[in-house]
C-alpha cells in the first residue's frame, strides 16, 4: 500500500470535525425534531409522521413549492441565457472590455436586502407613475400589491443579482476554447450563429451544467428577495417554501412542523439536483 503523509491527515481531519459538528449534527439535531411537537424550546413529546402527513394536506404548503417551483425555472432560463449571451459580448472584440466586466459584476457584491428595499421603492413609486402617464393599465398600480404580477419583481430583482455570478463562469468557461477554432470555422464560411451553436455552446458545455445547478439552487432557496419586496404577500401569494420555513417556524409557533417541511425540501432538492446533473451530463457525453 502507498503511504500518505499524515500532513494530509492534520488538514483533512480538523476540516472534517468542523463540518460535522456545525453543519451535519444540527442537521441530524433537526431531522430527529420533524418527529415531535417542539415549539422550539420548553417540552414536547414524540408524535412520529403526524408532522409529514400534515404538510401533504396543507394548501399553504402546497401554494408555496408550486410557486417556488414557478419562479426557480424562469429565473433559471432568465438568468443563463441573459449570461450567456452578456459573456459572449464581453468576450468579443469591444472597447472597454474589462469596465464592462466590472459594472456587470458590481450587482453581486451588493446584499440583497439592501438593494431590494430599493427596487420596492421602485416598484412602489416610480413605475405606477410611469404606468399612469403611459396608460398601461397592469401597470398603474404597484406590482408589489398584485396578486397576479407580485411574483414579477421577485423573479426580476433575482434575475438582476444572478447574472453576475452566471457571468463570470461563461466568461471563464469562453477562455478556454481556442481561438483558431473560430478562425478554421470562418475559413469554411460558418456565420456567427452557427459558430455559437456549434462550437461555442457545446464547448461551453461543462460549464453550462455548472451554472445551471448553481442558478437553479439559488432560485429554490429565494428567501432575501421576498423578505425585502413582498413579505410574502398579497395574501400569501408569494410566499416561498424557505419563507414559509421561517415565518413558521421561527415567528408562527410551527418550529417542529415547519422543520419537517424543511427535511422535505431537502429531498427535493437533492432528488431535483441529482436528475439534473445525470441529464447534463448525459448532453455533455452527446
Amino acid at each position: 500500500m502507498r503511504k500518505v503523509d499524515r500532513a494530509f491527515y492534520w488538514m483533512a481531519i480538523p476540516a472534517a470535525v468542523i463540518f460535522a459538528v456545525f453543519l451535519y449534527l444540527p442537521f441530524l439535531q433537526g431531522v430527529a425534531y420533524s418527529f415531535t411537537n417542539s415549539q422550539g424550546y420548553g417540552r414536547f413529546s414524540w408524535i412520529g409522521l403526524k408532522n409529514y402527513a400534515a404538510i401533504f394536506r396543507d394548501g399553504r404548503v402546497g401554494h408555496a413549492y408550486l410557486f417556488t417551483l414557478m419562479i426557480s425555472i424562469l429565473i433559471t432560463v432568465l438568468t443563463n441565457f441573459l449570461a450567456l449571451f452578456l459573456s459572449v459580448v464581453l468576450n468579443g472584440r469591444i472597447a472597454f472590455k474589462k469596465g464592462f466586466r466590472a459594472i456587470y459584476f458590481i450587482p453581486y457584491t451588493l446584499s440583497v436586502l439592501v438593494i431590494g428595499y430599493v427596487f420596492k421603492y421602485i416598484f412602489m413609486t416610480p413605475l405606477p407613475k410611469l404606468g399612469r402617464a403611459l396608460h398601461i393599465g397592469w401597470l398603474s398600480q404597484s406590482l408589489l400589491t398584485s396578486e397576479h404580477y407580485a411574483w414579477v419583481p421577485i423573479v426580476f430583482l433575482a434575475v438582476w443579482q444572478g447574472v453576475a455570478y452566471s457571468t463570470l463562469i461563461y466568461l471563464a468557461g469562453l477562455q478556454t476554447i481556442d481561438p483558431q477554432v473560430y478562425e478554421a470555422a470562418s475559413i469554411d464560411g460558418a456565420n456567427a450563429w452557427q459558430c455559437f451553436w456549434k462550437i461555442t455552446f457545446p464547448l461551453v458545455g461543462p460549464f453550462f451544467t455548472i451554472n445551471l445547478v448553481l442558478t437553479l439552487k439559488n432560485a429554490f432557496n429565494t428567501f432575501d428577495q421576498v423578505v425585502a419586496l413582498t413579505g410574502g404577500g398579497p395574501d400569501s401569494k408569494t410566499e416561498t417554501v424557505t419563507y414559509l420555513i421561517y415565518k413558521g417556524g421561527l415567528t408562527g409557533g410551527e418550529y417542529a412542523y415547519q422543520t419537517a417541511d424543511a427535511v422535505l425540501f431537502f429531498i427535493v432538492l437533492a432528488v431535483i439536483a441529482f436528475i439534473q446533473l445525470r441529464i447534463s451530463r448525459r448532453g455533455e457525453k452527446i
